[in-house]
């Protein structure tokens, strides 16, 4: 092994045989989105493309980890499993890391950029650079997947969950793990459910964030969903005398601004908001729609929908929603592999789905679910288990963690997964939306949980009393 002196000393003696037949070398996490930077050691993994192959094409996994900073070190590290489907574990863990600082201290955190993303032989390509992830043109979107799809580096049958869960066992080996705790947030807890199903004995806990449950085919909730947790958000500011004094009549609002953009876009000069330069920009229906279900993610930008919503519908000024739009257009861009993504949904999720009645009444219409479907005219059924689509169950300790007001993940899905499990708990955060990790004392719950290995006698009770983002009833931020 050729790993420097501090990083085997951080490793120990427990695993510094075991790691042989994975090389580490010392490396730093870092995004463009963020200053912080994560010490780790890292390597690559070479498997086959086609588990059915072993002797055919082989593809390599980008592996982290990160050692346990305490010589108190526990056998069994936490596999963190990240969400998109499409997004990399190194790279989302870096804005995650203070969450599990705690976990950290006595257990390894493994980080693997699951098959088709990240470095793992990731499933994107440049033609969908020119797609538009807040806009959906059918024929647009049917002509540039067609070219991506025909630029894929890898076969889109095989980047499915079924296969990477495979991927993630051989790295457990290799690293010398015996049993491993599972965090999985959104997409990544359906991984999780999917790796606890196949390898039972290799797995110690799990804690599944953001449920997406195995029976679930998503596309036509994403709709319903989000527009439950616009509801609850517009109902919250109608119940806040401040909020409701400031923005009276919000859901009107949105309503005719969103009548508005459909009968014609409103066309802007806006400036970048990542590099400054001026462009014309125009801010359609799609847009809009877009960019308040991104908002209703999280608490903080919550805070600031309403202020979004009146400002535009009382002064004409589109501008903040606009520049909103362009940041979150750039981020979905880079975050997700769309080839990955469309593998997965195209295998687990479209082939599902019935036809489905009432969306038109929802915000956000059809056009998601009309998208996904445009995707899987082209990207092929991969491999998938013959049970796949059955619920989980087993007695595996689990703790499932929800948002009230998750717009894409809501807390009926964490309900749905623990009715087959004898050793679970599900906690719902008070106007909380998607992904719980960071959120008051559930940094502490999760260590506390995994350090048991058992749900009884958790003390849930600290997460009852979060609270949402106070809203901005200016753009300078909420009252004092």
């Amino acid at each position: 092994m050729k790993f420097a002196g501090y990083v085997l000393a951080l490793i120990g003696g427990i695993y510094a045989s075991n790691l042989a037949a994975l090389e580490l070398r010392p490396c730093h996490l870092s995004v463009q989105q963020s200053p912080a930077r994560v010490a780790a050691a890292c390597g690559t993994f070479e498997v086959p493309e086609n588990p059915e192959d072993p002797g055919g094409t082989t593809i390599v996994l980008a592996v982290a980890v990160l050692p346990a900073t305490t010589r108190s070190q526990s056998a069994d590290p936490l596999f963190f499993i990240t969400g998109g489907p499409g997004q990399s574990a190194l790279d989302s863990f870096v804005t995650a890391r203070a969450a599990f600082g705690r976990i950290n201290r006595n257990r390894d955190i493994v980080l693997v950029d699951q098959r088709g993303t990240g470095s793992s032989n990731k499933q994107s390509c440049p033609v969908s650079e020119g797609m538009d992830p807040l806009q959906f043109d059918p024929a647009r979107h049917r002509e540039l997947l067609a070219a991506c799809f025909e630029e894929m580096t890898g076969d889109p049958r095989l980047y499915t969950t079924s296969v990477a869960i495979r991927d993630l066992d051989l790295v457990r080996a290799a690293l010398g793990y015996e049993r491993i705790n599972v965090y999985g947030i959104s997409y990544g807890s359906r991984v999780a459910q999917a790796y606890a199903r196949r390898y039972p004995d290799r797995v110690r806990t799990v804690i599944l964030d953001g449920i997406v449950p195995m029976q679930l085919a998503l596309g036509p909730g994403i709709s319903v969903d989000a527009q439950r947790a616009l509801d609850l958000i517009f109902e919250r500011c109608a119940a806040d005398s401040e909020c409701n004094g400031r923005f009276p009549s919000l859901a009107d609002s949105f309503s005719r601004l969103q009548s508005q953009l459909r009968a014609a876009p409103v066309q802007l000069v806006l400036a970048d908001p990542m590099t400054g330069e001026l462009a014309e920009h125009s801010f359609t229906e799609d847009y809009f729609r877009s960019v308040v279900r991104m908002f209703s993610y999280a608490p903080e930008t919550v805070a600031l929908l309403p202020l979004l919503i009146e400002h535009a519908a009382h002064t004409g000024d589109f501008v903040p929603l606009a520049a909103q739009a362009v940041m979150v257009n750039k981020q979905l861009g880079e975050a997700i592999a769309i080839g990955m993504h469309n593998a997965v949904v195209c295998t687990e999720d479209v082939p599902y789905i019935a036809d489905v009645d009432g969306l038109e009444a929802t915000y956000l219409g059809a056009s998601t679910l009309d998208a996904l479907r445009v995707a899987c005219e082209i990207w092929p059924e991969g491999m998938i288990e013959a049970d796949f689509k059955t619920a989980w169950t087993g007695d595996i300790p689990t703790l499932l963690l929800s948002g009230e007001v998750d717009p894409v993940t809501p807390p009926e899905n964490g309900d749905i997964v623990m009715r087959g499990l004898s050793d679970a708990v599900h906690v719902i955060g008070p106007g909380q939306g998607h992904g719980m990790y960071m959120r008051g004392c559930v940094p502490l719950l999760m260590e506390d949980f995994i350090r048991a290995g058992t749900t009884e006698g958790l003390d849930t009770e600290c997460v009852g009393r979060l609270r949402p983002a106070p809203f901005f009833l200016r753009f300078t931020g909420p009252n004092p």
